[in-house]
């Protein structure tokens, strides 16, 4: 087809620059909302057992990669959409426009679904931990009088719950992992889609 005419009309941009705008938008809120969800399950373990705060920051750190998967798709993309020629013509076609939209939402929806599971997993886990740990007790409780026997569920000592607290923690770890591999899987998707152009000559 001839340039500005069926296969690259002026309006083929639009869906390009809408592809790279859901992708960051969508990625950004989707590591909002993971970093929000995991961060009050952070300061609320901080209560029970303020020595884990520093050592469950990972799923706060997880969610805040994903605005950068979504900032990778939507630079690319962005530069991949070429300006019209002066008589108002483009060489970007439809093509172009149909599989950059689809890379951007490929990669925002996966970054949004990651961010949501590492807040929810993030949240419930550091907290189990917190409370494992701190063996059922306050942190202003533990840091008090008793320095030695148990203080722990059922007399667990503070040994036993420090192990128990552990192997949740590999456990919390795995499930953070795999809940950021979606986001992973989306930005590969979408790089694969990115590559896909035809040119009006």
């Amino acid at each position: 087809m001839t340039a500005g005419y069926d296969s690259c009309p002026d309006w083929a941009p639009a869906f390009g620059y809408m592809g790279a705008a859901s992708c960051m938008i969508l990625a950004n809120f989707g590591s909002a909302w993971g970093t929000w969800q995991a961060g009050l399950g952070v300061c609320k373990m901080g209560i029970d057992y303020p020595k884990g705060v520093i050592k469950n920051i990972v799923p706060i750190v997880m969610a805040g990669v994903l605005g950068i998967y979504g900032l990778i798709v939507a630079v690319i993309l962005t530069q991949a959409i070429r300006p019209p020629a002066s008589d108002g013509t483009t060489s970007y076609s439809q093509f172009n426009g149909y599989a950059h939209l689809a890379a951007g939402l490929c990669c925002g929806i996966s970054c949004l679904a990651a961010g949501g599971t590492i807040g929810v997993i993030g949240d419930a886990g550091v907290q189990a931990y917190g409370l494992r740990a701190s063996g059922g007790k306050r942190g202003w409780a533990s840091e008090g009088g008793d320095s030695g026997g148990d203080v722990g569920f059922g007399g667990n000592t503070e040994a036993m719950n420090t192990d128990g607290a552990n192997k949740l923690y590999v456990g919390l770890l795995i499930m953070l992992i795999f809940s950021e591999a979606l986001a992973l899987y989306g930005l590969i998707v979408a790089l694969i889609l990115s590559q896909h152009s035809y040119v009006c000559e």
